[in-house]
Order: structure tokens, then sequence, then C-alpha cells
């Protein structure tokens, strides 16, 4: 199987509120692009808005990469949330629906997960959190 490859590249720099929804409204054009029904692009978004959400509440800064990508015919878009904030200390914890530490009732990252088809954390304590997700336009 070929490996995906990037087409097209975007990066938002996350820290405030108007950058998450730069980042929401750049994934959703990116989306749509790739011919992503409405629908789809909205599922999108909002992954793309709870990631950066994350970034601001834990990190307070970070970036969100954004990147068409292929498979063989597939086309499909990849979401890169990095920060170099405090890490996640339990990421099993952390992908069980209802947990945070922040009291709030977002989608967290399980439910990015449930949005999006292919689904990666890696986060180190006081190195940074990265969480990759793609979705493919079937």
């Amino acid at each position: 199987m070929k490996s995906a490859e990037v087409a097209e590249e975007a990066r938002v720099t996350v820290e405030s509120d108007r950058d998450i929804v730069a980042a929401r409204m750049r994934g959703r054009v990116m989306a749509t692009e790739l011919g992503f029904s409405s629908a789809v692009a909205t599922l999108v978004a909002t992954a793309i808005s709870e990631l950066a959400r994350n970034i601001l509440l834990y990190a307070r800064r970070g970036e969100i990469v954004l990147a068409s990508v292929e498979r063989g015919d597939r086309r499909g878009l990849k979401v890169v949330a990095r920060d170099d904030g405090p890490g996640i200390a339990d990421v099993a914890q952390a992908m069980q629906d209802g947990f945070s530490t922040a009291g709030r009732l977002g989608l967290g990252l399980p439910g990015v997960r449930r949005l999006m088809d292919e689904f990666e954390v890696r986060s180190s304590p006081d190195v940074g959190t990265t969480v990759t997700v793609k979705k493919w336009n079937s």
C-alpha cells in the first residue's frame, strides 16, 4: 500500500480563540476543496475546533497543521495538533468518554477519534502532545 503523500499544507498558530476559529474555517475549506460533503466538512471542522481548544486550554500555544493527503486513489485531510505544553499524564484515561481535567463538556479526544477515520496521540510529560487524525473521502 502506498503511504500518504502531502499535496497541500496550511498551518495555523493557536494562541487565542480567534485562532481556533481560523483553524476550523481553514479545515472546512480544505475539506470542501477535497470533495467532502458539507456534513462531513462540518465534522472535520468540529474535530479541528476541539483539538485547537485543547491546545489553548492545556498548553496555551501550539499549532494546527492541515494537509491534503493521498493514499492510492483516495484523497483525504490530515490534521496535526501539536504543542509543547505539559503533556497528558495518562493518555488511556484521557481517551475515556466523559473524562476532563478542565471540567468542560466538550467532545474531548474520544469524540475527535469518533469523528475521524484515523487517530493517533503521542504525549510526554513536560515535552508536549501531538495528535494526528485523518479523514478520508469515500
